[in-house]
């Protein structure tokens, strides 16, 4: 990375990787609202540089030490016409650059307001591109493939008008972004470290395909109300010319801060089942009654007329309760528990939940004994729909009631337009929500998964009760739209999970919807052809492929009793990890990823693929090469395929050691799940070596 100052005092920097450049010159700096901007008519007034190189344990990850290793480069601008001072400062590590702009304390820059960030990303080439529309308010689109130049807000599915709160930007991407060039490099650019600013999209230049930094606003068109001294999020670029190297890189969380929290033992990596598919299939319903126009505070919820849908009621909880006790999960998530789902969707509306009033028809107290008594844990629901406020008044309130009723941890949600009124789901205001919830469920030892929130930028090293985000398109859309294409999972580990880790909610076994619409009590509607575009076998293979310390079983429990066989490997596998191989990979195509079980002797494979056939190959060279290995293989039949045949599977079971390499035949959208652990006599006598 170099620096150097225009000729009119402008920031540039640019980028190489093996004498290729990367980005060409690009400007730095800010706007403000009424003073002179910082982005031009600079000198240096200092240079600073330093090494670092230091070693560091997650508290929960994909690995049990990273390393943190980087140059760093801080340069001093000062602005005479303004007696104005910053810093910008840049560390440079083996697979990327972060660099962020700080603002020390000083008596001409106090308080400020930021117009925009003028941050240029000037690449070299119209690079193969993995993106998603710039949108103020939600991520939930399917992934676009193109060049860079031909990105556009017109190039979209139908999946864009399934999103119930947008806000579209003229030519613009979000972050992450992935990209390819035509020499085979692989780039990727997003952000960390998200504090106290707005999230950042990218607008692009056609003409001399520079991506230029757009901030979210507020409702007055400001992106962030700043305080000296301050710093800005890390932009963030990563490249390399091995896919695998994007996944495997840190630096993201390394520009993060330490943890935040002193005593960690609470936090545990979480395995859970729970009452959520059945209503996004429509066979129970959130809502208790369906009455409608229901005040919060004023109506006598007992005297409400059942829908007899309600699928949050005591005894349906229980048998989830069993369920999860009998095959060894740790948690049981219950969503519609809490009064106000009648009225609680698309209204703009303040008073909505208050998340401590449960619905008649669900026992608080009797659900704590009951889960007790089986050693399970119930994982409480938070949806907002948007009402901030409301949330941000009543959080002690529900916190409180939630460890007195055994909750150690919660789902949040912000379906909908946002309270206040003009603010935006990645805005600076929502950012710093976003992150007090995150402070705050410290304090009371609880963890936290927040679906519908500003995309993740690493800090869950800060805050690492924050097990899991949604901030993309998850598996339920499965259930009642276009749904997820094949590609969609092998993209998501290079752009949105380079943030942190997703609940992706995978484990869906009944993959064609129209045997739910046959099982739901009303309506009596037609079969939708609606499923999910995956095998049943690549189901499996994405607990290991989409990460995630908090995964979900999300399919219903008679839908695992069918084909407890396949159900076996969700058993099994683990939600920690000491080690992580990233076998094979290729954004878009596919990906085959190894992981070691914390503490044990046990790697789990997965390996899935888009819409296209293909045999994986799995080098098992990571292995004890003392050991023995069972491998069980959990694959595609001969006959599978995503949309046509897509619970076809096989299990297969060999003895393989560290000089075994695996090939894995990988139907259209399919995948393949591997389990291997250290053999004892009994299993080298009953298995056959793998050939």
């Amino acid at each position: 990375m170099s620096f150097s100052l225009s000729t009119a005092g402008e920031p540039l920097y640019q980028l190489s990787y093996k004498t290729k450049t990367i980005i060409k010159p690009g400007k730095l700096g800010l706007l403000l609202n009424d003073a002179d901007p910082l982005n031009a008519n600079f000198t240096i007034s200092k240079i600073d540089s330093s090494k670092h190189d230091s070693t560091w344990e997650p508290v929960w990850g994909e690995v049990k030490s990273i390393r943190n290793n980087y140059n760093e480069l801080t340069v001093t601008l000062y602005q005479k016409s303004t007696n104005r001072s910053i810093l910008i400062r840049f560390r440079l590590f083996n697979d990327g650059l972060g660099f962020r702009y700080e603002f020390p304390k000083q008596a001409n820059l106090q308080h400020m307001v930021v117009k925009e960030e003028v941050t240029e990303f000037a690449l070299a080439g119209d690079h193969k591109t993995f993106w998603i529309p710039g949108d103020y308010e939600t991520n939930e689109y399917v992934y676009s493939t193109s060049k860079l130049s031909e990105i556009s807000p017109t190039i979209r599915s139908a999946s864009a008008d399934e999103i119930s709160t947008r806000a579209v930007i003229p030519d613009g991407v979000q972050t992450p972004l992935m990209m390819k060039t035509a020499d085979g490099l692989y780039i990727n650019i997003h952000e960390a470290a998200l504090v106290n600013y707005s999230a950042m999209h990218l607008v692009l230049n056609k003409q001399n395909l520079t991506l230029t930094s757009h901030l979210v606003p507020d409702a007055r068109g400001n992106k962030a109300y700043l305080q000296t001294p301050f710093s800005t999020p890390w932009r963030t670029i990563l490249v390399s010319d091995k896919a695998a190297d994007i996944l495997t890189s840190k630096t993201i969380l390394n520009l993060n801060e330490p943890s935040k929290i002193e005593t960690t033992d609470w936090i545990k990596p979480t395995k859970y089942v729970g009452i959520w598919w059945e209503m996004h299939v429509g066979t129970g319903s959130w809502n208790y009654s369906d009455e409608s126009n229901l005040k919060l505070d004023g109506t006598d919820w007992s005297k409400l007329k059942p829908n007899g849908r309600h699928a949050a009621n005591t005894t349906n909880t229980k048998r989830y309760i069993d369920f999860a006790a009998q095959h060894g999960f740790d948690g049981v998530l219950v969503e519609g528990w809490n009064v106000g789902w009648e009225d609680w969707f698309g209204q703009w509306k303040e008073e909505v939940f208050d998340f401590t009033t449960p619905y008649p028809d669900f026992d608080v107290k009797a659900l704590h004994q009951y889960a007790a008594s089986k050693n399970v844990k119930l994982i409480m629901h938070h949806e907002t729909s948007g009402s901030v406020t409301n949330y941000e008044r009543r959080m002690d309130a529900a916190f409180t009631f939630m460890k007195e009723n055994g909750y150690d941890a919660v789902k949040t949600g912000y379906v909908g337009r946002i309270i206040p009124r003009g603010e935006f789901h990645d805005g600076q205001w929502m950012v710093n929500h976003f992150n007090r919830v995150a402070a705050r469920t410290a304090q009371y030892k609880i963890m936290l998964d927040a679906h519908e929130p500003v995309r993740p930028t690493g800090l869950h090293r800060t805050y690492p009760n924050w097990l899991a985000s949604e901030a993309a398109r998850g598996n339920e859309f499965n259930a009642w739209s276009v749904g997820n294409p094949p590609e969609h999972e092998t993209i998501l580990p290079f752009t949105r999970l380079m943030g942190g880790p997703m609940d992706y909610t995978p484990g869906i076994f009944e993959i064609k919807m129209d045997y739910y619409v046959a099982q739901r009590p009303f309506n009596n509607q037609s079969p939708n052809g609606n499923q999910v575009h995956t095998t049943l076998a690549k189901q499996l293979a994405l607990y290991v492929t989409m990460y995630s310390p908090l995964q979900m079983a999300a399919d219903l429990p008679e839908a695992y009793e069918k084909r407890m066989d396949a159900f076996q490997f969700i058993k099994d596998v683990a939600v920690d990890w000491d080690d992580t191989q990233i076998l094979e990979a290729e954004p878009g195509d596919y990906i085959t990823i190894a992981r070691k079980a914390k503490n044990k002797n046990e790697w789990f494979i997965g390996s899935i693929s888009d819409e296209n056939k293909r045999t994986s190959s799995a080098s098992l060279n990571f292995l004890d090469s003392k050991k023995k290995y069972v491998a069980t293989l959990y694959m595609d039949a001969p006959t599978a395929h995503w949309k046509d045949n897509p619970m076809a599977y096989e299990i297969k079971s060999f003895i393989v050691d560290s000089t075994s390499t695996l090939k894995l035949p990988i139907a259209p959208g399919g995948g393949a799940a591997i389990s291997l652990k250290e053999a004892n006599a009994a299993d080298l006598k009953k298995f056959k070596r793998y050939k």
